[in-house]
Order: structure tokens, then sequence, then C-alpha cells
């Protein structure tokens, strides 16, 4: 789906948010609640209250990419049932069975930790 030779990193915002949201919203969202760099290259994921539909908001370099999903079966995680308050960080396998639908998507970590030197 987002595609890059760099390592992405993938915040997911952790209260519902209304999916008639733009660009411009999503984005003050990023900044306001978030805390994140909008033109950082990063991506940010937002779920509907009803969890069928979710963005995502990305900076590839060269203009704001906005991917959206409608689930017709099934729901996307809810990022709100998770314990803490921090944005909910993933990785970009995660982010990818997150957009496929998968329940297990942020509680447990599913993919191994970077490989330190």
């Amino acid at each position: 789906m987002i595609g890059s030779t760099r390592r992405i990193r993938v915040f997911v915002h952790r209260a519902p948010v209304d999916m008639r949201k733009s660009y411009d919203s999503l984005g003050a969202l990023v900044t306001s609640a978030l805390g994140g760099d909008l033109l950082g290259g990063d991506v940010f994921v937002f779920v509907g209250r009803d969890r069928r539909r979710a963005k995502a908001l990305h900076w590839d370099g060269t203009g704001m990419c906005i991917y959206q999903k409608r689930l017709s079966k099934g729901r996307f995680a809810a990022p709100w049932a998770r314990p803490g308050t921090e944005p909910l960080a993933l990785t970009s396998t995660e982010l990818a069975l997150f957009f496929e639908g998968s329940e297990l998507v942020g509680r447990m970590p599913l993919s191994p930790k970077a490989w330190v030197a």
C-alpha cells in the first residue's frame, strides 16, 4: 500500500474520528492531538466510530496523500479500546494487517523489535 525503502513510522489516533474530515481537518488533528509533524513522512491513521471506515494521512515528499478504506465485512480494530493515552505506534506490516481488518493489531506486538547492532 504505502511503499518505501526507508522505515516508516505509523501512529494511530486513539479516539474515533468523523470520517467526513479531509486533509486539513485530519492534519490539524495530527499536530494538535498526536503532536506529530505532518510533513515528516510518518503515516497517521484515523478510525471512524462505527469502525467500518479508516483513513491514513501521509506526506510522500511531493504532496499529501490520503488513503481511505471501508470494510464490507468485519470492523477495524478499535484503538480507543487499547490501554494508554499516547498514539498507538504500528510497524508498516501491522499497518497492512490493520487495513485488512485484523483485530489482533494493537493487542500485542505482531512484528519483532528492530535489530540493533
